[in-house]
């Protein structure tokens, strides 16, 4: 039913200014009937109230949930992180690193496979292993990279670092730097089976703090400034 002249909107304003209203016929709020959202009966406006207030509970309840279950994931993350930085921190001997940054880098954090190439280190560590087969092209990606990659294995020739690179789907390139200038003097790479472990979609941040940190390590590998 609709009173001629006057629209709900006007209805509505007019009971949001005059609360009175209700004090004057409080009679009305026990003979209001609304729809059940829990089917079709009738019930009464204060029914309806606690309804309403039961089900924000409730999803208030799924937030607080949420923000605890990300709160552990959160610190079981920061847990990791530390216990990899202490790994390299602990480190005597500097052509360890490599191997370190590496090794307990999959172990934290449960990744297939991992591998990383310097260049431009110091005599002492030029011949070794990990400051080999860098070419130029890995060079000029890596220097090209303002924040890391991730994304599918396009057939990247930085992957053949890795263990079994046939199988490898989907990858994080993460480039290192020297606080003291731009250009990347490495690539630290990071490869799965599953081609959904390393997204375009996914954030970057956390993989750039690895890379802050595992730069700041493996600096030691190269001439001093």
């Amino acid at each position: 039913m609709s009173i001629p002249g006057v629209g709900e909107e006007e209805i509505a304003k007019f009971l949001v200014e005059t609360p009175e209203f209700f004090e004057r016929h409080a009679e009305l709020l026990a003979l209001a009937r609304l729809t059940s959202p829990h089917g079709q009966r009738a019930v009464s406006l204060q029914e309806r109230q606690m309804e309403m207030l039961r089900e924000r509970i409730k999803g208030l309840e799924l937030r607080i949930l949420q923000m605890v279950r990300h709160g552990q994931e959160n610190e079981a993350i920061a847990d990791r992180l530390h216990r990899w930085t202490r790994a390299i921190l602990l480190t005597a001997n500097a052509s360890d690193l490599p191997e370190v940054v590496v090794r307990e880098l999959k172990h934290e954090f449960m990744i297939p496979r991992a591998a990383l190439r310097i260049w431009g280190a110091a005599d002492p560590y030029a011949a070794l292993r990990f400051a080999q087969g860098a070419t130029d092209d890995v060079r000029s990606f890596a220097a090209s990279l303002a924040q890391p990659y991730c994304g599918p294995n396009s057939g990247f020739e930085a992957c053949n670092w890795l263990d079994e690179p046939a199988s490898v789907a989907s990858v994080a390139m993460i480039p290192l730097r020297h606080y003291r200038t731009p250009d990347a003097f490495g690539l630290l790479v990071l490869g799965s089976p599953d081609p959904t472990r390393y997204s375009a979609e996914m954030g970057t941040e956390f993989l750039a703090r690895v890379g802050e940190i595992a730069s700041a390590g493996l600096s030691r590998l190269l001439p001093a400034f």
